[in-house]
């Protein structure tokens, strides 16, 4: 029995004993004096301090969940849905196997069985949270993180993401090998598209976003140089977007507990998708991402939008390009990337050689010069082909030359020697012979 059943018990055994009366006994128990007595003739007709006890005790709830249900929760978390959080396990259970189970419910269970969360929780450092943007597209925050989104079925890849900071919806998102200025703007050019510009974009201090050569010098701002910017920064200067760098990943902390949802949920939903390489990945990513706006997203505080429209005129492919600066030559000629290039037509605009453009490369490949906020597009020249030299023979080595048993390597060391022997005294004698002739000449 409870504490509370058992000092029941003793308070009526203390009123059939005399002891007390009904209404200072049900005082004691909280009760009326109507329900004082119906406890006491209970205790004496039913049985005594058992009559007390709950009726409920020992038997089974009628909405209990059935033993095949439970086995069935934990077959499942063990096979098809290992590594998902209780939440996410019960919406997947939800839409998936049409059992509707509370959180609570499947935590119970999966206790019972003795599988706790793959992902244990831990406190959570102390930071002052920053307020939310009140409206829609007043600010975006974008970051990118590498992550095995696949497991062990291909090698991790980086996921580049932006979400809005009023509301929570993910405007964008791409996978791609590794962090890169193309990955950042395929989000970017994904969020304007659907939502429209935002009035400002938080990022970290990665050289996609900033120069390395952007701190200037007293002398330098004095003498009004402007800040370098980067290839990304160029873009969103041009799009007229404030681009805050943060110091501390605290600052842009939305889009960081953003990466621990989606780490979370993503890869159980990869894996349930059958998604084997990061193509499948990218095609199913829209379709995961609307999933997760419609269930985090939040109202924002004013339901007016801050989003700048985009201007029709604009081309975001001519946008997020590479820039680099070359010089003219005759004939409206560049050189870019070892390739030649001149203008597909003739330019409307007077540049003579010389003059410095702008060349921009697209994400696709594609190469123009911008001038005077217009494309202007370029062909590229063939390289003449040149004949190639034939090559002259070389004469080949002579063969070996084989000495004939004359010769004085074939010869021993005695005839060798008697041979200059030999030749010493025939010189001698004509030296004699011709010193006797001069002589009989002079007498």
């Amino acid at each position: 029995m409870s504490r509370a059943e058992l000092k029941k018990v003793v308070v009526v055994e203390k009123i059939i004993s005399g002891h007390m009366t009904n209404a200072e006994g049900a005082a004691a128990l909280g009760l009326s004096c109507r329900q004082m007595v119906r406890l006491k003739k209970k205790y004496l007709t039913e049985g005594g301090a058992a009559a007390l006890a709950h009726r409920n005790r020992g038997r089974k709830p009628a909405h209990a969940l059935a033993d095949e249900t439970r086995d069935r929760v934990a077959t499942l978390y063990s096979q098809q849905y290992a590594g998902s959080n209780n939440c996410h396990f019960a919406e997947l259970l939800s839409e998936r196997e049409a059992l509707e189970l509370s959180p609570s419910s499947v935590r119970r269970i999966l206790l019972a069985k003795g599988m706790k969360q793959a992902k244990q929780r831990r406190r959570n450092k102390a930071h002052q949270p920053r307020e939310r943007r009140s409206q829609a597209g007043e600010l975006w925050q974008i970051d990118a993180t590498p992550y095995a989104w696949l497991e062990d079925r291909a090698s991790a890849f980086a996921l580049h993401a932006a979400i809005d900071d009023a509301t929570g919806i993910v405007v964008g998102a791409v996978f791609r090998p590794t962090e890169c200025r193309e990955g950042y703007s395929l989000v970017m050019q994904q969020g304007i598209k659907k939502y429209g510009i935002p009035l400002g974009l938080y990022s970290d201090r990665h050289t996609i976003f900033r120069s390395p050569n952007e701190p200037l010098t007293v002398e330098q701002e004095l003498a009004g140089e402007t800040k370098p910017l980067s290839d990304f920064g160029k873009a969103m200067d041009e799009l007229c977007i404030t681009h805050i760098k943060a110091l501390t990943p605290q600052a842009k902390g939305r889009i960081e507990r953003l990466w621990g949802t989606l780490q979370d949920r993503l890869v159980i939903e990869l894996r349930l998708l059958d998604i084997n390489t990061m193509e499948e990945a990218n095609a199913a990513l829209p379709g995961l991402l609307q999933k997760h706006n419609h269930k985090f997203a939040l109202k924002p505080k004013n339901d007016e939008c801050a989003y700048m429209k985009l201007d029709s005129s604009i081309r975001l492919d001519y946008v997020f390009t590479t820039r680099e600066q070359r010089t003219l030559g005759q004939g409206n000629t560049l050189s870019y990337a070892n390739k030649t290039y001149t203008f597909a037509k003739p330019s409307p605009y007077r540049l003579d050689a010389k003059t410095v453009v702008e060349v921009r490369q697209t994400l696709s490949g594609e190469v123009i010069v911008w001038h005077d906020n217009t494309a202007i597009k370029l062909l590229e020249i063939a390289k003449p082909v040149r004949k190639q030299k034939q090559e002259i023979k070389k004469a080949s080595s002579a063969q070996p030359r084989k000495p004939t048993q004359a010769h004085p390597w074939k010869t021993t060391e005695q005839q060798n020697q008697n041979k200059r022997t030999t030749r010493r005294i025939s010189f001698q004698d004509a030296m004699y012979s011709q010193h006797n002739s001069y002589a009989e000449a002079l007498w």
